[in-house]
């Protein structure tokens, strides 16, 4: 069964990038900034067990290149909602563990549909609440159609896979289970690829989810929470929580019936999760699974031999795409001493080239996601 709906999917292929060198696509990237601006503002509900509800607490998501325009206004979980969530999470598991691999892989191909068919306007969220140009949100909303459209086609594969011995006289089967219920912490430097590609690997496989996005980019992940519905995602599969990491995070990590955590942030953060979820908690029956993509140091090594113009275009872009807030930028180059001094001209004057200015106008440079950073 799996192997035949693989084929009528077809290989995975990477979403297309869209050229912003030509008029058609700045105008539909300016046409869709317009019509995201329109609905600025808008104040957003926690959805757990697909019950919409408001808190007392929010927050108030601003864009970063103009902190006085409200992007969103969401809701705070803490520590109360806990709990709801996690009843919430663990009824709709008892169903959606058993769902067929049609129903759960068919969400994500047809969420990454609709994304694909709004690229401009998921583009254009990220431009005006985390601050990237046309090419970096291209580059994030193509990622999250690519981990749909990747995890999709994964699922199919485990569901065919055989064991690797079959001893004689006896016949041996493999069966990939459901874990139970996940809980995706995710990133605002990624919020549409990462939060999206963590929440949809989880449910693909049958687990259901609570999804405490950052508190920087809530209204992105709202938005492709949305996009999940449409897509006939069953109530309570996913949870939308934004929250704070101290209470409603915390207590989510440290619950006894968490069975896996997904996060993707800083070091500190994520060996802090890893403490929390080692501690065996009162009614815990298994030993919790974390999955941790941490911040990093990433070096580019310029050799001797290199094409100089190549290497400094390359070192230019990694180092301050995006403001130099991603994990995969350059923070450090190791060049060869014979053609260091001549690098190191290069490389000044191709960053002194570098504008900074709105990202809505699609300059190279636009802001740091928030005061302290």
């Amino acid at each position: 069964m799996a192997t035949s709906t693989l084929k009528t999917v077809g290989p995975f292929v990477n979403e297309p990038i869209t050229d912003y060198k030509k008029p058609e696509n700045i105008k539909g990237m300016r046409d869709a900034i317009a019509m995201v601006r329109s609905q600025l503002g808008r104040e957003y509900d926690l959805v757990i067990g697909g019950q919409r509800s408001r808190t007392a607490g929010k927050i108030v998501s601003v864009n970063p290149a103009n902190p006085s325009e409200v992007i969103g206004i969401h809701q705070k979980a803490g520590p109360e909602h806990v709990e709801p969530a996690m009843q919430a999470a663990l009824a709709a598991y008892e169903k959606w563990q058993f769902a067929s691999l049609e129903e759960r892989t068919g969400i994500l191909f047809r969420t990454a549909d609709i994304i694909r068919k709004r690229k401009f306007e998921f583009n254009a969220w990220l431009v005006l609440e985390v601050g990237k140009n046309y090419d970096e949100a291209e580059a994030d909303t193509a990622e999250a159609i690519d981990f749909l459209e990747l995890y999709a086609r994964q699922a199919l594969v485990l569901d065919a896979s055989e064991p690797i011995v079959q001893l004689p006289g006896e016949k041996g089967f493999l069966k990939y289970i459901p874990l139970g219920v996940g809980a995706v912490i995710s990133p605002w430097n990624f919020p549409n690829a990462i939060a999206l590609g963590m929440t949809g690997a989880g449910l693909v496989c049958g687990n259901t989810v609570i999804l405490k996005p950052s508190s920087d980019s809530p209204t992105i992940a709202a938005k492709f929470f949305e996009a999940l519905e449409e897509a006939g995602m069953p109530a309570g599969v996913v949870n939308f929580c934004p929250g704070s990491g101290v209470t409603f995070g915390n207590g989510l990590v440290t619950h006894p019936k968490m069975r896996f955590i997904a996060f993707t942030g800083s070091r500190d953060v994520g060996l802090d999760i890893h403490f929390r979820a080692a501690q065996p908690q009162k009614g815990q029956i298994w030993i919790k699974r974390t999955v941790l993509e941490m911040g990093g140091k990433d070096t580019i090594v310029v050799d001797a031999d290199a094409d100089l113009d190549s290497a400094v275009q390359g070192v230019t872009a990694a180092a301050f795409g995006f403001q130099g807030q991603k994990c995969s930028a350059c923070s450090r180059a190791i060049v060869h001493q014979d053609i260091y001094d001549a690098f190191l001209t290069k490389l000044k004057a191709s960053v002194e080239t570098i504008k900074i200015g709105l990202p809505e106008n699609n300059e190279r440079m636009g802001p740091v996601i928030n005061e302290g950073a």
